[in-house]
Formats: structure tokens, sequence, C-alpha cells
């Protein structure tokens, strides 16, 4: 099934002009896409409603505005076409056919299935391919936090550690900068004990620089136990960065919510649950329910 997902999408790209002159790209034919679902779930911390329905935020160093006029159609101002099909069509999961996901939950469970009425609710939301780095480190940050605290925390460290970014504002810290500063050198961000974690984490990548490269390339549990390895990295954490980080879409985050709900879906343990031919997409599933809970069944 996952070859079947890959690959199978046939968009048409447009390039323009902003009236303040930026590039911008408008792209057709990646139903279902949704930028409110998809930058609104908790997995990403750096992009926020500009007011107008689009959302505005900074990754891989350049700052974009994102919107979705409908499902089937994008428009991301900031960028050219040649920067949309090398870094955000994969960043923004534009290249797997999740309506095909769709359609096979509806085939294995039900279409009347409850997964099958989530997966529908959240059919806009893409699973975002971000910076191994700020993954880790964002969900590091993320224990024990709100949503508007943890972006407050990292917008701090990115004003005052990060590099400039194309288009303004700043890019996320390296872990150079962020081991340079050191746990007493973030104080300035207000992240209390999690400080002691970010920072031993930032020294590990610096210390091993082919630690997150093998990461990615480990087997997933190899590439979990490893993430757990570093200081105040526990399941929850690290099946996070393995999910929105290293898209590791097998990977399905477990906190007290999804424990609570998940066996409205699924039978048995929440931590060893059979997908059978969905399990390459777990993590997909994960989201959907948890949109699903929050938004509409706990509305």
């Amino acid at each position: 099934m996952e070859k079947a997902v890959l690959d199978n999408i046939k968009e048409h790209v447009t390039e323009s002009v902003t009236e303040s002159g930026l590039p911008s790209v408008t792209v057709r034919g990646v139903y279902p896409f949704d930028a409110a679902a998809t930058f609104t779930c908790g997995q990403c911390f750096r992009f926020n409603d500009d007011g107008s329905g689009a959302y505005e935020g900074i990754a891989f160093g350049r700052r974009v505005r994102i919107r979705t006029p409908d499902e089937d159609t994008v428009m991301i101002d900031g960028i050219t076409a040649d920067e949309y099909r090398s870094v955000w069509r994969r960043y923004l999961s534009l290249d797997i056919d999740y309506n095909a996901i769709i359609e096979s939950v509806r085939e294995v469970y039900g279409k009347d299935s409850r997964i099958a009425v989530a997966a529908d609710a959240g059919r806009g939301i893409r699973i975002l391919r971000q910076d191994r780095w700020e993954a880790l480190c964002s969900f590091i940050i993320s224990q024990n936090n709100n949503i508007p605290r943890i972006k407050g925390i990292i917008e701090r460290m990115c004003a005052e550690l990060g590099e400039r970014a194309e288009g303004g504002g700043y890019a996320f810290p390296t872990p150079e900068a962020v081991a340079c500063a050191g746990e007493g050198g973030l104080s300035f961000a207000r992240m209390g004990f999690r400080a002691r974690y970010v920072a031993s984490a930032a020294e590990t990548v610096c210390r091993d620089p082919g630690f997150l490269d093998r990461v990615a390339d480990a087997p997933y549990d190899e590439a979990d136990a490893m993430l757990r390895s570093l200081c105040g990295v526990g399941p929850k954490v690290s099946s996070c960065a393995l999910l929105f980080g290293f898209s590791r879409l097998e990977a399905f985050p477990v906190d007290v919510w999804i424990r609570r709900t998940v066996g409205k879906y699924f039978d048995g343990d929440p931590a060893h649950l059979d997908f059978g031919a969905l399990a390459p997409y777990a993590g997909i599933l994960q989201q959907y329910i948890f949109h699903y809970e929050r938004n509409i069944e706990g509305a």
C-alpha cells in the first residue's frame, strides 16, 4: 500500500508575484489539504493565522505565507516554483496521496466506522516533514506544556539565538547555537526544567554530528531507543519527534488524550496496536483521532 500512495500526485504549479513583490506559487490538484487543520493540530509551533485565514511562519530558514482557498488548492507566498518542488512539496507532504489513505481506511475498517468518520473529518491534515533538530527540540520543550507557552518559548529562542530568516524574522537556532548558550544561557527563554534537556540534546548532536542521520536511517525501534537515550526524552517526545521530524509515519504518539479515547476506535493496548495494512500510516490515523476527539466529538 505504501508504494501506491507515493508519487501518485499530478498537481499543477503556477507562479505569480504578490502586490508586495514577493514570488508566489499556486498549486492545484492537492486534495485534500487544509492549512488551518495542518497548522493547528499541534505538530508545528512556528506558524500562526495572520488574521485572514492564511498561516504565516518560518521553516527551513524562510518566512512564507500559506493559504488554502479550497481543499484542492494551496497558495504559498515567498517561494518560487523551483523552491516548491525542491523543499515545500515535501515539507507539506503534498507528494503523498492522502485521499488514497482515507479510502483505504474506509476499505479496511468500513465506511461507517468511527475511524473512517474521523478520517473524513480530519482529511485536510497533512503530517509536515519538519527539520529533524527543530522537531526534536520543540517536542522536548512541549513536555507538560501548552501550545501558547511552547510557541512563546520557541519564539524567544529563535529571536535570541537564531539567524535572520529570508523574508524576515529568525530561523530556528542551530544545535551549535543552543549548545554554546548552555543550560544557564537559555534562561531568557523561560523554559524551566526543560532547559537542561534542550542543552543536553544540543550538546549530543554537536558532539556526534551523525546522530540525527543515524536515527533517520535506523529501523523504527532502534531509532526510538536512540532518541530515548537523550536526557529528558521519553516515549511521547520520541514518537512525536519521529513522526513530525523524521517522517516516520508509523509512529503513534500516545498521550493521556489518546490513551483515553483510542479504545473507541481500536481494541487493545494503545501502545501495542495492530493497524494491519495501515501500519505504515499509524501516525496519520493518530492525527485524525486527536482532531476528531478534540474539535468535533469533544466540542
